[in-house]
Parts: structure tokens; C-alpha cells; sequence
């Protein structure tokens, strides 16, 4: 496989916020595949307090402009927790219209790329956990309506002693590098991931 390029779209998550090492998950994999020898291009797409309305609206003219026609393209997108934050007493994006653009997104995206889905993860507010484990489990059932391979980390990471002391001890929302390795080590042993060890 040559000339492999893969854009990480989604919010400050996939940019890796918080790791001091400035890698993220997205980063890791990406590195990790490298000493396996396949060799990517690597675009990390992430903007905090991006939302499903807010990736709708750019990730098409992102990857285009990063995936030309002759390379091996793929694309990964993970994004839900500022969908599920409440402003005003209410949801930035109410439930229904989250799925709806994340279906938009990948029914678009997997016309033209391989693509992949991380779910959102949990972070330290219990009631805005239970507004993300929703979302989590709409987007997997919309995924499985798409055949488009999904990974839900929500369950995994809330009964993760590291992730939730990274998180706590952090930004109360996102981990700092040892989170984020953990996270990109579920992803890479995760039967969906493209690079295997």
C-alpha cells in the first residue's frame, strides 16, 4: 500500500487536547503504523468545540483538498461530546439532529472513502455522561444501518481508572498522554482498525 493518506475529522478529542506530547490518539495511530512499516500521510482535522452542524460544514472541502485522486485515502471520524454539552439548559445539538448529521456525514464520506467511526468518550460530569452514552449508542445502531464499522469506547473508558484519572486531574473532559495512548490502544486492537501489529 502506497501513498496512504488518512484525515482524522472530529473535535478537540481528535486534535488531541490536553496531551502535552501533542499526538492525541489520531497521532499514535498514525505513528504506530509507521513502525509497522506502512508508511501515512497523516491530517489531523480536529477543532475543539466542533459539533456534528460544524463538521457538516467542512469536512467535504478538507479531505478533498487532502485526498487527491491516486493515493490510498481513508478517512476516520469521532465527535459527539460538544453535540451533547448543554448551553442554555439545553443540548448544543438536540439527539435527533446529531444522528441526522452524522448520517449525512457518512453516507456522503463512504461514497468516496473508506471511512471509519470512533464514538465519543466519557468525560467527568455524570449528567452530560448520560446525554454522551445516548448519542454513543445512536450512532453505533445508525453505523450498523450504514455498514459502516464503528467503535463504541464510552463503556470501556468510564470504568478505566487511568482514563478517569487523567481526565479528572485534568481539564475534567479531556486526558493528558497517558489517556490518549490507552484510547489509541483500543482502537488499533479493534477489529475495524485498517493497521494491525
Amino acid at each position: 500500500m502506497k501513498d496512504i493518506r488518512i484525515c482524522y475529522v472530529g473535535d478537540s478529542f481528535v486534535n488531541g487536547t490536553g496531551d502535552p506530547e501533542k499526538l492525541g490518539w489520531a497521532g499514535r495511530l498514525s505513528r504506530y503504523a509507521e513502525k509497522e512499516g506502512v508508511e501515512i500521510t497523516h491530517y489531523n482535522l480536529g477543532v475543539r468545540r466542533e459539533t456534528s452542524h460544524d463538521i457538516a460544514q467542512r469536512w467535504v472541502s478538507e479531505c478533498q483538498a487532502r485526498l487527491p485522486e491516486g493515493c490510498n485515502k481513508r478517512v476516520v471520524f469521532s465527535f459527539g461530546v460538544n453535540d451533547a454539552v448543554a448551553e442554555n439548559g439545553y443540548p448544543r445539538v438536540p439527539v435527533d439532529v446529531s444522528v441526522a448529521n452524522a448520517k449525512a456525514i457518512l453516507k456522503e464520506a463512504k461514497q468516496y472513502y473508506p471511512v471509519v467511526m470512533v464514538g465519543p468518550p466519557p468525560i467527568d460530569d455524570e449528567s452530560l455522561n448520560e446525554r454522551i452514552r445516548e448519542l454513543d449508542e445512536r450512532y453505533a445502531r445508525l453505523c450498523v444501518e450504514l455498514s459502516v464499522s464503528y467503535l463504541s469506547i464510552f463503556d470501556r473508558l468510564q470504568d478505566d481508572e487511568v482514563w478517569k484519572k487523567e481526565v479528572s486531574g485534568n481539564d475534567g473532559a479531556h486526558p493528558r498522554a497517558e489517556g490518549y495512548a490507552l484510547l489509541a490502544e483500543y482502537i488499533r486492537s479493534w477489529e475495524g482498525w485498517w493497521f494491525k501489529s
